[in-house]
């Protein structure tokens, strides 16, 4: 069964052009340190794991910061994607900027203090990756599952497409809704693309304890990038494959039980952050 035993505080925090970042914490009591959880793209905090971890977290003495990103798309209920148009201009150097603001907060809560941890998912591992190689990151150990190792997902054709309609269209496969992007995040990727959003010069900066890992079965990340990116870390990163375990780890939203690929990365992942904030003590 999923980890029930910490409720958590919710927060909201309001952004400059009338979005919010929208999260909870789970507090340790007394704690070893905190981590910072980044979900994906059509992803959400309350999605299947990010609650189960979070809770796991803290249970072993680390407060977790979950949230869900400004241009996320989820709205007020945590749960339906009700924000279109938020969804539609986000952009990766948003979730950057939503990051700084996640952080501010929580240092100014003392829910941080010091250097912290940073988890990721999918595009959420993307953006944990280029948050703590940035200069003067505060981040102590990273740990990133299923992580993308470029920001550019797409064809040549379906960026012709994409410009000549000015929008393209994904599809939510929970829910079934077809979600429209805008030009905005295309823009922003060939704009920033081989500068402050290059994922692979950025896992070359890592000089943090980085544990990777990813599912061999993975159908919409294949597992060769997170061995593309353990090449690039210049030693400092742990590869991890999980045999057969799919993009999510073989959770299902909601999650009612936790399979054996998510029990096992995990565990491994609380261990690692554990460790790694006991070194800093």
């Amino acid at each position: 069964m999923a980890a029930t035993g910490i409720k958590p505080e919710t927060f909201d925090i309001p952004c400059v052009d009338g979005l919010t970042i929208r999260g909870e914490v789970y507090s340790a009591e007394p704690s070893l340190g905190a981590v910072i959880i980044c979900h994906g793209f059509k992803g959400f905090a309350h999605w299947a794991f990010f609650p189960h971890l979070a809770r796991v977290l803290a249970e072993n003495g680390l407060t977790a910061v979950t949230f869900d990103f400004s241009g996320s798309g989820v709205g007020r209920d945590r749960e339906s994607f009700t924000e279109t148009e938020a969804f539609g201009t986000n952009t990766f150097s948003r979730e950057l900027e939503d990051l700084e603001l996640i952080e501010d907060y929580a240092r100014r809560r003392k829910w941080i203090t010091g250097k912290f941890g940073l988890f990721g998912h999918s595009r959420g591992g993307g953006m944990a990756i280029l948050f703590a190689a940035a200069e003067g990151s505060n981040v102590n150990s990273l740990v990133t599952w299923a992580a993308i190792s470029y920001p550019g997902r797409w064809s040549p054709e379906d960026v012709l497409t994409w410009r000549k309609r000015g929008y393209a269209e994904v599809t939510n496969s929970r829910t079934g809704q077809v979600m429209r992007l805008g030009t905005d995040l295309l823009d922003d990727v060939e704009l920033h693309g081989k500068t402050k959003l290059n994922i692979e010069t950025a896992a070359g900066k890592i000089r943090v304890p980085w544990l990777i890992v990813h599912g061999t079965g993975d159908e919409t990340v294949p597992s060769s990038e997170a061995e593309h990116l353990h090449s690039l870390s210049r030693g400092v990163s742990t590869l991890r494959l999980i045999e057969g375990a799919n993009h999510g780890f073989d959770a299902k939203h909601p999650l009612n039980d936790v399979p054996t690929a998510l029990k096992q990365v995990v565990q491994e992942t609380v261990n690692f952050f554990v460790r790694n904030a006991a070194a800093q003590k």
